[in-house]
Formats: C-alpha cells, structure tokens, sequence
C-alpha cells in the first residue's frame, strides 16, 4: 500500500470512528478537531504524525471534498432512453419525480416506489413542467402556457406567445417563491449547431394568467432559480456560457440590475439545467460536459464536480426523502450512431446520493 493510499485509508477509518450518524464531511463531523486530535497510541507512530502533518497541509475544505466524493453514488433509475429528457421536478404529493422528454413531446412521472414510468403525450415540444397548489401541472410547450390534467391526459391553453416567431419554442421553466411560473424561450437550429441568435425570452406567467416579459434577446433560456432569501435570482442563458444573477422583487416579481456570478471552464462545456441546494449553493448541468457542478455564488468559485456516466447532461433537482437525493436528467438525441454505441446510458435519468447537502421543495404555481 503507497503511502498516499495509508493517508486515505487513516482519513476513512478516522471518519467511521468520529462521525456520529452523519456523512463524511458533513455538518455533524469537526474535521479540524478530527485533523488536530492527539491520541496516546498515535502519538508514538511516526507515520501517524506525518499523516497529520500532511493534513494540516492539505486544509479542510480539500479533505471533506475528498470526503464527498468517495460517498458519492450513481444508479440509473429511469432505463427508457429520453431524446432529450429535462426539467426534473420532486413531486411531493406523489412521491414520484415528473420530467419532460422534450423531443418525444411528453411529460412524464417515474414512481420509485413502482419503478414505473407513466407519460402524457402532447401536441408540441414541451420545455417545462411545474407543480399547481390545486393538484396537476403547469407546462410551457411550443409556444403556449398551459395547463396539464394528468388524470384524463389532457392540456388546457392559457396563452399563446411569440406567433412572430414559428421557430421558437419554450425551453426550462421553475415557479419562483411567490407562486409564479417563470419559462424561457429559445429559437430552434435550423440545421445542427445553427441557430438564428437571440430570438429567445424569459417570460413570468403570473396567477391571474397574464404574462410579463422580463427578458429579451437571448439565445437559449435555460436554467433558473431564486436564493433562499428571495432577494436573488439566478438565471442560465446557454450560448453566455454564464451563470447570471439579479436582484430579485419577491412583492411583484420583477428582475434588474444583471450581473455574472460564474463563467463556465472549457471542460464544463455549456451550461443547462440548474437548481439550488438547501446551502444556497447552485448545481448546474453541463451539457456536452459530462458533469453536474456545484457553484457558491457568492464567491463565483466552483466547490465540487460530480462526473457523470454520460456526456449530455441536461438538468437536475432534489427529491426523494428530505430532499437528500438528486437526480439527473440526459439526453441521447445530439449522438451520432458511434457516439450512441459508444454512450449506451445516454438519455437516461439518473439519482446521486452521498453529496452531503440536501435540497428544498420546489414551489407550487399559485393558481
């Protein structure tokens, strides 16, 4: 055994008999008294002390990142290939997770408990899903808002929007801390990796069912959500290859003063999907990047990466018991026959345990 193989078998063993119930690295674990501990039988092995030493060095942040890391599980949950699975959202009600696969216009709800995935299919491409307070879901498809009945499968418009525009289609949506939906808009390619530039919006539906335009030419709306303090909110414009923040109104929901809180490293590719953690930390999906990463936006620094087991890495949420779990959705359509040959796991949806951070509930629109 090497003696960087000795230091990471000392770190674990540490933890088993420091930590009380919680994970490595977690809140219930002082890994600068665990690092700073005397023990009577370490303090004669020499080994053990220059391990300490070399901990000391190391800092606490590195080691609990190790820590994480080698917690960290990834299973596939959902087999069934989406072309262009997205907008993962818990649903409490149903202890079951609802999704959208863009390109094969469907949402759709996976049941853990089952293991059984049930869709809808709809009439256009559907960006978004989120949950309604009465029960059932609000969905922006093609370019229309509207509402999901999951019992009878059927779709009820609300609005039309952007009929100037017939190749656009909306993209990610969230309900923001006051009951709101918010949903972007993008322009469709023409023709693979073209694009007409900036045809995209960010649009509010709000719950007496108007609708306010808070942003204007954008090239893929995507990711979105607000701080835990609603004073924030956080927003993904793909081809930017930024995470943005804004001053956020909670009262009337409007936006203002843009600014970067992070700007995406070659090998994270483009940034897509996007959700918060209950620490107020930003997980952002890159897609073509293989990796979910988590972003302290307040800092502007990435803290972790969590590679994943396929290349077209869409969004992702928290769900599952105390919102302990994450899950990830993928996409197969964007492969050619040797890349999919190459990527059997491409399109499927997977859950990541072990993070050591839980997420919040997403909110209900209010109408």
């Amino acid at each position: 055994m090497s003696f960087i193989d000795r230091i990471i078998a000392w770190i674990i063993s540490f933890s088993h008999k420091t930590a009380p119930a919680a994970s490595p690295g977690g809140s219930g674990w002082n890994l600068d008294q665990a690092i700073n501990c005397q023990r009577p039988e370490e303090s004669s092995d020499q080994l053990l002390l220059q391990i300490k030493g070399l901990l000391r060095g190391l800092g606490v942040d590195r080691i609990r990142q190790f820590l994480i890391m080698s917690s960290i599980k990834i299973e596939t949950v959902v087999k069934e290939k989406n072309k262009m699975g997205e907008c993962p959202v818990w649903d409490e009600r149903e202890k079951s997770l609802v999704y959208v696969d863009i390109n094969s216009q469907k949402v759709c709800r996976w049941n853990p408990v089952t293991n059984t995935v049930q869709c809808v299919p709809v009439d256009a491409r559907v960006g978004s899903v989120a949950l309604r307070e009465c029960g059932d879901y609000v969905i922006a498809l093609g370019t229309r808002f509207a509402f999901l009945n999951w019992a009878d499968k059927t779709v009820k418009n609300i609005v039309e929007l952007e009929s100037d525009k017939p190749n656009n289609r909306f993209n990610d949506g969230k309900v923001d801390p006051n009951g709101r939906f918010f949903a972007g808009t993008m322009a469709e390619e023409t023709a693979p990796g073209e694009r007409a530039r900036r045809q995209g919006a960010l649009y509010t539906l709000c719950t007496d069912r108007c609708v306010v335009k808070q942003l204007r030419d954008l090239d893929i709306s995507n990711g979105l959500d607000w701080s835990l303090d609603h004073r924030t909110f956080y927003h993904i414009d793909s081809l930017a290859y930024a995470v943005h923040a804004y001053d956020y109104d909670f009262c009337t929901g409007k936006i203002d003063c843009c600014r970067r809180v992070y700007r995406m490293e070659k090998e994270e590719a483009m940034p897509d999907g996007m959700c918060i953690d209950a620490e107020g930390k930003l997980w952002v999906a890159c897609i073509d990047g293989g990796r979910v990463i988590r972003i302290d936006p307040e800092t502007g620094k990435r803290i972790q990466t969590v590679t994943m087991p396929t290349p077209r890495i869409t969004s992702c949420c928290f769900g599952g018991k105390d919102y302990a779990e994450m899950y990830v959705t993928s996409a197969s359509d964007g492969l050619d026959e040797a890349a999919l040959a190459k990527e059997p796991r491409a399109g499927e949806i997977f859950k990541v345990t072990g993070l050591g951070v839980k997420g919040i509930p997403q909110q209900c629109f209010a109408a």
